[in-house]
């Protein structure tokens, strides 16, 4: 099928979504004293998280989408799907295990190691995009609809009461897939979203200025939304409880919200490259093409470090603001130069390359 010509912008958007959720991850792992949830550094904090896993899945869709389209033509048959599906499906789902296992819940981590994450989600989309290559963009629109609202029609079951511990520990597999598909950290319903948007910005691929109306209606709901929540007392986004906005579990005005996000991003970064020129800036971000490139090897080794960390921390106090900010900055910033020298030294040498050969 040839060489396939990676776009700037692509890798950019990849960075910056990789790398706010290295910050996100690290401001959970040592929060800092005296910062309670409703802290305006809380809230940026929160604000840039709940950006980020919007922007990881859609770009992850978006290539998922892409890579189908190109072997459409060269693959004839169900098996030579399977064959090029399954590999994607169970590295995903081992680098999710490794992610669990290294920030375990029982030495002072976020998971146990069954837990569906991120990574699970992107094995779901790797079965589920390949599927929407030959739907047209109106079934794909109406598809993308449904997810979105799909928080309305699920109700409780998308599990708004249970704690954390409990929406990452499941007993038995019924409640596995339960967890999987309804009420996870990410789950199938509504966050399948991004996967669809993905596709859907890939099919618009250069005509991407053309929604520029609906992204500027979509601001006016936003901001009444804002006004909405100000008039009714009530905070507009938090991670979890009573809000417009909720990430665990993400209702249906936080994917639309963080979903017009993505596409203005998209719209900004991608500049005139699809067209044969230059993306926004030119090689003024070149920087986090590197990063953008390891993105997933970058995921799962920062949750590695991440879980040390958070061992030898679970008994001690909480850091001065000053130190913890510090701290989650350098965590955050120094993927950016390890990316670089990986890309020189041993680019052949990550969980990418373990894609490319076996899938």
């Amino acid at each position: 099928m040839g060489d396939v010509v990676r776009l700037k912008h692509i890798d950019r958007i990849r960075g910056i979504a990789i790398l706010c959720m290295v910050q996100v991850h690290t401001a959970a792992i040592i929060p800092p004293e005296g910062i309670t949830v409703g802290h305006p550094i809380a809230f940026i904090s929160a604000s840039i998280g709940g950006m980020a896993a919007p922007m990881f899945v859609t770009i992850s869709g978006w290539g998922i989408y892409r890579s189908a389209k190109r072997r459409w033509d060269a693959i004839s048959n169900i098996q030579s799907w399977f064959s090029w599906i399954l590999p994607r499906v169970i590295i995903l789902t081992l680098c999710q295990i490794l992610v669990n296992i290294s920030l375990n819940l029982e030495r002072g981590g976020r998971f146990l190691w069954m837990t569906p994450g991120v990574l699970t989600l992107l094995a779901i989309g790797s079965i589920f995009g390949p599927a929407l290559v030959k739907l047209s963009h109106r079934v794909k629109l109406s598809l993308l609809l449904i997810l979105m609202f799909s928080p309305i029609f699920i109700g409780d079951m998308n599990g708004i009461n249970l704690s954390w511990t409990e929406r990452v520990s499941s007993v038995g597999i019924l409640e596995w897939f339960e967890r999987l598909i309804l009420s996870g950290t990410y789950p199938a319903l509504p966050w399948l979203s991004f996967i669809v948007l993905g596709c859907l910005i890939e099919d618009l691929n250069s005509n991407l200025r053309k929604i520029d109306p609906v992204i500027k209606l979509s601001l006016v709901v936003i901001i009444t939304s804002i006004l909405y929540s100000i008039q009714q007392s009530i905070p507009w986004a938090l991670t979890e409880g009573e809000a417009v906005l909720t990430f665990f579990p993400a209702n249906s005005m936080f994917i639309f919200t963080s979903g017009i996000f993505v596409i203005i991003i998209f719209r900004i970064l991608q500049g005139n490259e699809i067209q044969g020129g230059e993306p926004a800036g030119g090689d003024k971000y070149s920087w986090l093409e590197p990063a953008g490139r390891l993105s997933l090897t970058i995921y799962v080794l920062h949750f590695i470090f991440l879980g040390i960390i958070a061992y030898y921390i679970q008994d001690s106090p909480r850091l001065e603001i000053y130190l913890a900010f510090t701290v989650t900055i350098v965590h955050t910033a120094v993927w950016i130069p390890l990316a670089m020298i990986h890309e020189k030294y041993i680019p052949k040498f990550s969980f990418e390359e373990l894609l490319r050969i076996y899938s």
